[in-house]
Order: structure tokens, then C-alpha cells, then sequence
């Protein structure tokens, strides 16, 4: 379901700017045209029907983790123990059993008490299986407690907690009834076929529907009514015309192709240059870590006309692009030399069982030479042990959901010279346990006669950006403008230019804007939201009219704040299309805080308070502990002089989040403007010590300090910032002026 307790706000919906602006009567045309639905429209039909003619296909589905991604909660499905096994942990005692044939668990519920709960569906198979119980308003709900089903040999046929290390109580983010667990908004779309969420804000409940309970063929392939026709006709003696079969979407990259060794040439090449990527889009709906941010109906749109994938960020990738957090396959692939020379996800995989095409190293060997790499000249491992697989140095692995091992698919060099500068994992050290990477370093050396190069080339680039170095904005704008590197290794670089925006990386971004690739030009938009409207205008007016959905939306809700009669007749009308492609996504995304906090944010910046008010209060309602929502309606009431109301409210989202460093910050500057610098100077130095990994607090925490005459307190306060970040510019500007004003004293 999700990693651990860091990755919370993997909930990103749209920029901060989002939101309803008042705009309903000059859209309405707009929003009635895009929901009346075509009669032309194709159909689910079902695995069945498609069966039919695919009985090849549909014998490799049966049995995959695709055709068992979910099911009804019966003997042939349920995997666990549920014989009155019993499971502890944070002092409650969960029991599984059945009654009258079905299955349930007696377990701490949403008001922390002992309770019976029937489970209603299982969600995967291996190496573990979660289930599923609907807690009313057609809410389904992910337990945390799973079952382990492994071999007794390899450690499973157990139940176990996937946060063993956390007190994860009824009142906590992560328990199994709270947002975060939610299979309705968090899980459903990947685990079934034609999923429709249908949520009801005016009820907050669900209607949620699929026209298949797995993962089923039409998912990939799209509706297939018109297909299926096209196949009647042709086989009742008919002559149909359709070029493309009826298909929704034609997964064919790789038809006519082929991977082939020219002479002399150790690696193949691919026989037609990839022209489409629609099967790897396909597959990063569910294969990558991102946001939804529309319904998407696998008609074959672009990834980015529903979907927002994570960039290259903290906690969820390391500075040279390894996996770190819970973040699948797309990403790392996205970052490879595979994807640059054509690769699809098919080459690789068999689509319908989801296997390897080959066992061992011949997954590998279909393309590069075994005379050349399948051989310990350049592996230096005994052949048959560990590291003498090719993914034991390419694909490293990490183990997620405590028992879940997966692998990256950057197909990297191992880098351990990176290791020894930057603190970055590497394939060697994490095989031998205990050797610094020095070592390492010294065996590639000595095996090769140099350091591996490799193709991904901004581990040092996004580490200084990170750190915060005086010359990281001078590499993330190089690294952005490198059009050799991956996309999302220059998107990333976009999302970092916006720690601080001068007038070089801001052009820099503007160029962006119409980059080739969505992904760069989605991050440049978002990072130029953080401009106030005026500013952004000329630089965001292009992206109203992209051909990515999700930029065109970023972009309206950046110019939330530009009044309608100040824009151009054309940029008017791209604007209002863009405004109702947002409206169309806060509606799908109206089950969740973030969505009505950018609601409020959008609001917000059109001048509509009330409205504002409203939205953020929503959010609260539905997750009474959603920090941003505390924040930005406090900030609202100090815009509208109600700082009073400001004060009460982040004293009571704290009562809830005693650790919310924003939270604490927020009440410090609410406390200087109230003029009470005791209290202001109390609630920063808090947010500085809950988040020291957060400069800006330690900043703001020491310019108070320094404001109030306490220099000795603020030099220590920008010591302990730089500890932990040392390179960060503006707290050393700081310690520069604090050692001067030393002198005077």
C-alpha cells in the first residue's frame, strides 16, 4: 500500500496554486461538452469474450500476479491463517478467523476499540497478500497486518505488520483505517480492470465500480467492443476496413523490430528506431510512482493527459537516481541506456504471464554478447555465484513492505567511486557487508584500469542541490539544458532550480516551458508557480495550450491570480479550457485534503475568501491531521487580519501534530507579527529542532534571534543549521553577517 511514515506526502495532486476558481458560468459550455459522453464510444467486454480468440494469452495471464492482483475473499483466494490465528503488536491482540463461511478479523478499529471485521477481498498473492474491509460509505480499507506467503524454508507462512518499528495506533496517519490505507483512492486503479472511482463529495462516499476485479486484459489494451466487432465481421466472411483492427490502442512498438549484433559489435542494436512508447506508458500507470490526476480510461493518451510521475526527489531516489523509497519500476527504467536505444518493457517480460523471456543471464544475453559479458573477464565472479548475474551488479535490490525485494531497472554501472563522494549505495558493498568503498574502488580499478563511467551523469549535480552548494544553480540549470541526459533527471533539475529563482535559472525554466519532453515542461510550470501570477504570465502562457493535459492544468492553476480582462482574447479562452480540465481533476480528486487545499490555495489567489475558508475547512473534515491545511487557512486569516482565529487554529491542528515543525514555524511568524517575540522565538527554535534537515527554519529561527539582539544564540542557531546543511547559501550569508556584527560588539 505505501512505505514508510517519510513518504506521506506522496498525496501530490496539482501545484499549491490549485483550485475552484469563480468562473462556473463562463466554463459551463466548456465542462457540459467534455462529460457528454460519444455514442461512439467503445466498450468493456470482458476477459472472456476476448478468450475467444486470444486462448494463447489467456492461459499466460491465468496464474499471474495480474490475473491475482485481486479477488473475493474465498477459500481459493485466501492465502493467511484465518483458523483463530493471533497476531500482536502496540498492545492489541488481532485474531483471524471465519464464520458462516467467511472470513474476518477482530481487530482494533477506527475508534481504537476491539472490533469484528469481515474481510471482503485479498489484494495480491506473493510474497504477501493484504486484505481488504469496507468500513461504510463504500470505503475500503487496506490492513496492515498481512500475511506472509513465502515457504515456511525462506521465513513466511506468517502473519506479520508492515511497520513493525512503528506505534501505528488508531489515532495515527498510517493505521488501517486512516486516509493513507484507503484502497478506494490510493490502491484501486492498478489492481483492477476499468476501475471508476466515483466518489460523492457531498456524501464522502464511495460508489467505486470496475467492469473486471483483477487486472484483466482490457486493462492494457484498452476497451474492446470495436475490436471484438472487427473480429466478428472478418470471421462471419465481412470485409473490415478498419485499419487498426478496432483496436483502442495498438501495443506495437516492438512489431517489424529487432535486436540484431552487427559485426564486431558485443551489443545489439535495434533494427527500427522506437517511434511510440505507448506500451511503456501503459505500464507506468501502475509501474511508477505518481499521482492520478484524471480518470484515465487506457484509451492510449500519453501518460501526462492523467497521470504526474514522481521526480528523481528526496526521500524516494538517491542523488544519483537509485531507488530509495517505494517508488516501482518506471522511474529507474525512465533514467537507463536501455530506454535511450528503444527497449520496451516487452523485450524483457512476457506481457501475459509477466515472466522473463529467458532464465538467468539469457534475459540479458538476447541483446548483449555472452562471449563478451557472460564471462568472468568481465564479471570476476565465479560463474554460478553471486555476482556473476548480471543483475546482481545492474539491477541491485531493495526490499520494500518488509519482505518485498524488487530491483532497480536503471541498469546501472556500480559506482562505488560515487559511494566514497556522495554517500550513494553501490552494488559491490552492498554484496560484501562490511567493505568501505574504498574497496570496491580499488577492485574496479584493478580489474579495469579505471573508474566506470556509465551513462546517467548528475549524481553530483542533484547531491549539490541538495546540499544546497553555492554552485548547485549553476549545475541543475546545465543539467536541465542537457538534452543527452534522461528527462526526468532534467525534470528533477527544474524542480530543484526553484530553491532559489534568480533571473538566469528563471530564463532557464522559461525555455523549458516548450522543452520535447512533458516531463520537463510539467516540472518548469510547477516550479514557476512559485511566482507571483504578474511575474509568471509571459513566461507560463505557452503551457495553456500544451499537448500534455496535466501541464495545460499546472499552468491555469499557476495564473489563478491573473484577472480574466488582462488576458489576451486567445490566452483567455486557452485559460478557461485549461481552468475546466483542472475543475474536471479536483472532481475526480475530491476524496483527498490536498485536493481541497489547493482548492483553497486557488481561491485563495482569485481573492474569493469565503470560498477559501470552505475548502480548507473540507479538508480538515476529511483528514483532521493534514498539516498543509492548518497552515494555509492561517495564512488566510492573516491576509484577512484575523490572526486571532490564525493562532487558535495551529494550536489546535499541533494539539493533533505536536511534531509538525510547519505547523510550530507557522504560529512563530503569526508570533511576531503579533508582536509577542518570547512565544515567536519559543514555537521557531521548536521548528527548527523537529526538522533540522529544513534550513529555512534554522534561518528564519536565527534572524529572529538576531532581530532580538541575541547574536550569540542566533550564531549558534545558523552552527546548528549548517550541520546539517552545510552547504546551504543563504544560512552561510547569515553566519558572514553574524560574524560581523560579532565584531561590533
Amino acid at each position: 500500500m505505501i512505505g514508510k511514515r517519510r513518504h506521506r506526502t506522496l498525496v501530490r495532486i496539482f501545484a499549491p496554486r490549485f483550485g475552484l476558481p469563480a468562473l462556473a458560468g463562463l466554463i459551463a459550455s466548456l465542462a457540459a461538452a467534455a462529460s457528454e459522453p460519444s455514442a461512439a464510444e467503445p466498450a468493456f467486454v470482458g476477459r472472456a469474450v476476448c478468450a475467444e480468440c486470444h486462448a494463447e494469452q489467456d492461459r499466460l495471464w491465468q496464474g499471474s500476479h495480474h490475473d491475482l492482483a485481486m479477488q473475493e475473499a474465498n477459500q481459493h483466494a485466501v492465502l493467511g491463517d484465518f483458523d483463530g490465528a493471533e497476531f500482536r503488536k502496540d498492545g492489541v491482540v488481532s485474531r483471524f478467523f471465519r464464520r458462516d463461511g467467511r472470513y474476518w478479523v477482530r481487530t482494533d478499529g477506527p475508534d481504537g476499540k476491539l472490533a469484528d471485521f469481515e474481510i471482503k477481498y485479498t489484494f495480491g498473492f506473493s510474497p504477501l497478500q493484504q486484505y481488504l474491509v469496507e468500513l461504510g460509505r463504500g470505503r475500503l480499507q487496506a490492513l496492515s497486518i498481512a500475511w506472509d506467503s513465502r515457504p515456511r524454508k525462506q521465513g513466511g507462512q506468517r502473519w506479520f505488520h508492515l511497520y513493525p518499528g512503528e506505534k501505528t495506533d488508531h489515532n495515527d496517519e498510517l493505521h488501517w483505517t486512516r486516509p493513507l490505507q484507503n484502497w478506494n483512492f490510493m490502491c484501486a486503479e492498478c489492481h483492477s480492470t476499468h476501475l471508476q472511482k466515483n466518489y460523492d463529495a457531498a456524501t464522502r462516499s464511495y460508489r467505486t465500480t470496475w467492469s473486471e476485479i483483477d487486472v484483466a486484459c482490457e486493462a492494457c489494451h484498452g476497451p474492446g467492443s470495436r475490436h471484438v466487432a472487427w473480429g466478428r465481421t472478418a470471421r462471419s466472411g465481412g470485409h473490415p476496413d478498419d485499419a487498426n483492427k478496432g483496436l483502442s490502442l495498438s501495443l506495437n512498438e516492438r512489431r517489424g523490430a529487432a535486436w540484431t549484433l552487427a559485426p564486431g559489435s558485443s551489443s545489439a542494436r535495434r533494427s527500427l528506431p522506437r517511434t511510440g512508447e505507448k506500451e511503456i506508458q501503459i505500464c507506468a500507470r501502475c509501474h511508477a510512482r505518481r499521482a492520478q490526476l484524471f480518470g484515465d480510461n487506457r484509451d492510449g493518451a500519453p501518460l501526462l493527459d492523467s497521470h504526474l510521475p514522481a521526480w528523481l526527489e528526496e526521500p524516494l531516489y538517491h542523488a544519483d537516481g537509485q531507488i530509495e523509497g517505494e517508488v516501482y519500476e518506471y522511474g529507474s527504467f525512465l533514467q537507463s541506456r536501455m530506454y535511450r536505444e528503444g527497449v520496451t518493457c516487452s523485450d524483457c517480460h512476457e506481457p501475459h504471464s509477466l515472466k522473463l523471456r529467458a532464465a538467468g543471464n539469457g534475459v540479458c544475453l538476447q541483446c548483449h554478447a555472452a562471449a563478451k559479458f557472460d564471462t568472468p573477464a568481465h564479471h570476476f565472479h565465479r560463474p554460478g555465484r553471486a555476482g556473476s548475474r548480471c543483475i546482481d551488479c545492474h539491477m541491485p535490490t531493495k526490499t520494500y513492505m518488509e519482505i518485498d525485494v524488487r530491483r532497480d531497472h536503471g541498469f546501472r554501472v556500480p559506482r562505488p567511486d560515487r559511494s566514497a563522494k556522495l554517500g550513494t549505495p553501490n552494488a559491490c558493498t552492498a554484496c560484501h557487508a562490511g567493505q568501505p568503498a574504498r574497496w570496491a574502488v580499488s577492485a574496479l580499478k584493478r580489474w579495469y584500469g579505471h573508474d566506470p563511467a556509465g551513462y546517467q551523469d548528475y549524481a553530483g549535480i542533484l547531491a549539490a542541490a541538495r546540499a544546497g552548494t553555492g554552485d548547485a544553480e549553476a549545475g541543475v540549470i546545465a543539467l536541465l539544458g542537457k538534452k543527452s541526459q534522461p528527462a526526468i533527471a532534467r525534470a528533477t533539475a527544474a524542480a530543484e532550480i526553484g530553491r532559489r529563482l534568480r533571473q538566469e535559472s528563471t530564463l532557464a525554466l522559461a525555455e523549458a516551458v516548450t522543452d520535447a519532453d512533458p516531463l520537463v515542461r510539467a516540472s518548469a510550470v510547477q516550479t514557476l508557480a512559485q511566482l507571483p501570477p504578474d511575474a509568471s504570465w509571459r513566461f507560463l502562457r505557452p503551457a495553456l495550450r500544451d499537448t500534455a493535459r496535466v501541464v495545460r492544468a499546472l499552468a491555469a492553476g499557476a495564473l489563478a491570480g491573473i484577472p480574466l480582462e488582462q488576458m489576451p482574447p486567445d490566452d483567455r479562452t486557452n485559460f478557461l479550457k485549461a481552468t475546466d480540465e483542472y475543475l474536471t481533476g479536483q472532481r475526480f480528486n475530491a476524496d483527498t485534503p490536498a485536493a481541497h487545499v489547493n482548492l483553497g490555495n486557488f481561491h485563495t489567489a482569485r481573492g474569493e475568501t469565503a470560498a477559501a475558508e470552505q475548502a480548507y475547512r473540507e479538508a480538515l473534515i476529511l483528514d483532521p491531521g493534514w498539516e498543509p491545511a492548518y497552515a494555509n487557512l492561517a495564512d488566510l486569516y492573516r491576509q484577512t487580519g484575523r490572526d486571532d482565529e490564525g493562532a487558535a487554529l495551529l494550536k489546535q491542528g499541533l494539539a493533533l501534530r505536536p511534531r509538525a515543525a510547519s505547523l510550530h514555524h507557522a504560529l512563530g511568524l503569526l508570533e511576531i507579527r503579533r508582536r509577542n517575540l518570547d512565544a515567536a522565538l519559543t514555537s521557531l527554535k521548536r521548528a527548527a529542532e523537529l526538522a533540522p534537515r529544513e534550513p529555512h527554519f534554522s534561518l528564519v529561527y536565527a534572524m529572529a534571534l538576531q532581530s532580538a539582539g541575541r547574536l550569540r544564540e542566533a550564531r549558534n542557531a545558523v552552527k546548528e543549521g549548517l550541520r546539517h546543511a552545510p552547504e546551504d547559501y543563504s544560512l552561510k550569508e547569515l553566519r558572514v553577517q553574524l560574524a560581523k556584527d560579532a565584531r561590533t560588539e
